[in-house]
């Protein structure tokens, strides 16, 4: 069962046993309250399966506005590099759907608050966030496409007993 649904949602098979381990580590605790522990497995292998995939994307979104912040903090060689960055910039922005042009504009552009954002664009408040993810999210795939910020290549992981080491 676990195998099928760690298939199903094409997780790695070095990843998949981890979160076969963090599932089984929830039944455990929650052994007591579990009426139907197989069912419950499988929800729960489920659920994180979903969450792998969003913290990659997350991570991905990242690192790319990551290289897009670094390329722009860089000085330019001239101003008529400059102005040419800018014109490219503004078509890419042209690009995006009015929502995303908004949302980025106030946000970036002009410096608004998350929160004050989302009441002038008639957002809730408690979604502006996920907006601002997936408006940031097209403006890197954008960007990436057109060539204007190369997409960076991942970094590799530090061990354990690095990490262990530098704390």
């Amino acid at each position: 069962m676990a195998v099928r649904i760690c298939r199903r949602y094409s997780i790695p098979t070095q990843d998949a046993e981890d979160l076969m381990q963090q599932s089984l580590v929830a039944l455990i605790d929650k052994q007591d309250e579990v009426e139907h522990p197989q069912a419950w497995l499988a929800g729960t292998l489920r659920h994180h399966c979903l969450m792998y995939w969003r913290r990659r994307r997350r991570r991905l979104y990242r690192a790319v506005d990551t290289a897009i912040l670094e390329t722009l903090a860089e000085p330019t060689p001239s101003e008529e590099h400059a102005i040419e960055f800018f014109h490219d910039l503004t078509q890419v922005l042209g690009r995006l759907p009015s929502r995303c042009r908004s949302v980025l504009e106030l946000r970036y552009g002009l410096g608004y608050q998350p929160i004050e954002t989302a009441k002038r664009l008639g957002y809730r408040s408690s979604s502006i966030y996920k907006i601002l993810e997936r408006c940031l999210a097209a403006l890197s795939r954008i960007l990436t496409s057109s060539g204007l910020v190369t997409a960076p290549r991942p970094r590799p992981k530090r061990s354990d007993s690095v990490s262990a080491a530098a704390s």
